[in-house]
């Protein structure tokens, strides 16, 4: 049986992904933030991510991000805030991610035509989508556009990554599926067991951890070992089929001529993020 062909939107997932990733791999965004006055990169996570939401009590964050455990953006929202103003950390960020970038892809591919036009591309479609539910999404599109292709990329695809990360909460929440739990089944979906090493989880406490996965095995998603049942990988597949539908509407912007030219302009920025394992 032949596989079936990606949608657009996890097409384009995987075009953009390793662009975003530069903010949270590489060292630049870190030292920016840290040379701001953030102690430590979770402050400078939070502070610079949270920020287009404006002045928000930490509780918010928390359902934004949806996928923290309880507790762990207090330790950091508003604290973070308190000595350095939001709108620095967001230009930290975006400054360093930018600086990545042109490391990681060279002057010649950096300044290249190809990538200007593709800034504007992702540009136009991250720009492109209603707002409406799409709270980390919403927030993005109040930020300025920035006139640098590189860092017009950077934002265009970090704009991209949070609608359809909003959309992937609301097929987990469809799903009944908490941020914890979320994670469990993104480790046993690519192989990591058992599923509390994960290193997004690890960390929390083992009487937390040991409650999501007999929650998760009274639902019939896990079985005693703590592996996929059949139904545990049917929920995960159908979340992120549902995630791959919501994120099409930024994408319907662009003409399927404008959408082949993109995918083929991203082809080679991509290929050298991933070799470089976007560090």
């Amino acid at each position: 049986m032949m596989a079936a062909m990606p949608t657009t939107a996890r097409r384009m997932y995987e075009l953009l992904e390793p662009i975003c990733l530069v903010t949270f791999f590489a060292d630049e965004c870190n030292a920016e933030l840290a040379a701001l006055g953030h102690r430590t990169y979770w402050d400078g996570y939070f502070a610079s991510r949270a920020a287009p939401l404006g002045r928000v009590p930490a509780e918010v964050v928390h359902a934004a991000f949806y996928s923290f455990a309880d507790g762990e953006a207090a330790r950091h929202i508003p604290s973070a805030w308190e000595t350095i103003p939001p709108e620095e950390s967001v230009a930290a960020r975006q400054r360093g991610s930018a600086n990545s970038l042109r490391r990681i892809l060279g002057a010649e591919l950096a300044g290249s035509p190809g990538l200007s036009r593709a800034a504007d591309l992702t540009t136009r479609a991250a720009t492109g989508a209603p707002t409406a539910g799409r709270m980390m999404y919403a927030g993005m599109r109040t930020l300025p556009i920035p006139a640098d292709p590189v860092a017009r990329l950077w934002h265009a695809a970090t704009m991209l990554r949070e609608h359809r990360a909003d959309g992937h909460i609301a097929a987990l929440v469809g799903a009944r599926i908490g941020g914890t739990e979320a994670h469990v089944l993104s480790a046993l979906a690519m192989g990591i067991h058992p599923p509390e090493t994960f290193g997004r989880i690890h960390h929390l406490p083992k009487k937390r951890l040991a409650a999501v996965l007999d929650g998760l095995r009274t639902r019939g998603l896990v079985d005693a070992d703590g592996r996929f049942t059949d139904a545990g990988r049917a929920t995960r597949q159908a979340i992120e089929a549902s995630t791959d539908e919501l994120a099409e509407a930024p994408y319907e912007t662009l003409t399927p001529a404008e959408l082949d030219e993109l995918i083929t302009l991203l082809q080679p920025i991509t290929a050298k993020l991933v070799a470089a394992g976007s560090r």
